[in-house]
């Protein structure tokens, strides 16, 4: 495991680094793996690290013949990102297709993150996919987050952060003031800036990383409510994601979303992910909990 804050002036390079586990020597029926976060403005441990990282743990107990496939997990409570992440992997069947392995992630003695993922060693079979929309606009059409409010807002909404990823929205008012138009979908092209190692587990885990960034932003769309409303309150309940077709996490994928209810405090959004040229690669789900101030 190196250090993710070795490169400051590189985000790509510590998202590589909170990515690469370091197994431990403690004694236990579990595999064990130790790993970093990345500093985060309000010191808390951003979700969709934790998930890749419980992915990359959970793939270290498999053959590099096996490739995650579906993964569905729980966030139990904050971590904190100034302390290191215990994930322990429990390797609860093996068959002759398919690895299951439940993968918790640990802070203080506690759980904060629990996952149930499953491998395949992949076979031939039955091929199809829902298209990608019509008439979307290319990445190059839009302005980038460095030239939109994203640009200095955090994951957190109130300061700014090295984000690893790249992101150009659909419809580009992503974190701005109200519009006036409620909108149950958007889309949004995502990439890391520059090149990742070609590694396929390397690309599946970055892939996760990069789900748990704007899925939440569906729901407040719908009700035309923005990051920047007082007193909003907003957070993970839960995250599912099934890989269907391999591609990388550094070239340009579109991220198209929908909320298809809210109710109770709770809102759902769903979740499909394209190559640039219309490959479906994952599809993606969860529930946060949302409250906005009457």
């Amino acid at each position: 495991m190196t250090d993710a804050a070795a490169a400051p002036s590189d985000p790509v390079a510590a998202l590589v680094a909170v990515l690469d586990l370091a197994a431990s020597d403690a004694r236990t029926t579990e595999d064990i793996f130790v790993g970093a976060s990345q500093p985060m403005p309000h010191g808390r441990v951003y979700g969709g690290q934790v998930v890749a990282q419980s992915i990359v743990a959970a793939q270290r107990t498999v053959g590099t013949e096996r490739s995650a496939h579906s993964l569905h997990g729980y966030f139990l409570r904050p971590g904190d990102a100034t302390k290191p992440i215990t994930f322990s992997v429990d390797r609860i069947h093996d068959g002759r297709s398919f690895s299951t392995r439940r993968t918790q992630a640990f802070q203080n003695g506690v759980p904060i993150f629990s996952m149930i993922a499953s491998f395949e060693v992949e076979s031939p079979g039955l091929d199809h996919q829902a298209p990608m929309p019509a008439g979307v606009p290319g990445p190059e059409d839009l302005p980038s987050a460095t030239s939109t409010s994203e640009a200095v807002v955090s994951l957190d909404r109130s300061d700014t952060w090295d984000r690893p990823v790249e992101h150009r929205h659909i419809p580009v008012e992503a974190y701005g003031a109200a519009d006036g138009e409620p909108l149950l979908r958007h889309a949004v092209w995502m990439r890391t800036p520059r090149a990742l190692p070609d590694d396929p587990a390397l690309h599946r885990a970055a892939l996760v990383y990069m789900t748990d960034m704007s899925i939440q932003e569906t729901v407040l769309r719908a009700h035309d409510v923005t990051w920047a409303t007082p007193g909003l309150k907003l957070a993970s309940l839960d995250h599912a994601m099934w890989w269907h077709r391999d591609g990388r996490a550094d070239e340009w994928m579109l991220y198209v979303q929908e909320s298809p209810s809210a109710r109770g405090g709770r809102g759902l959004t769903q979740g499909r992910i394209y190559s640039r040229d219309g490959v479906l690669l994952a599809s993606v789900a969860q529930e946060v909990m949302v409250r906005v101030p009457h």
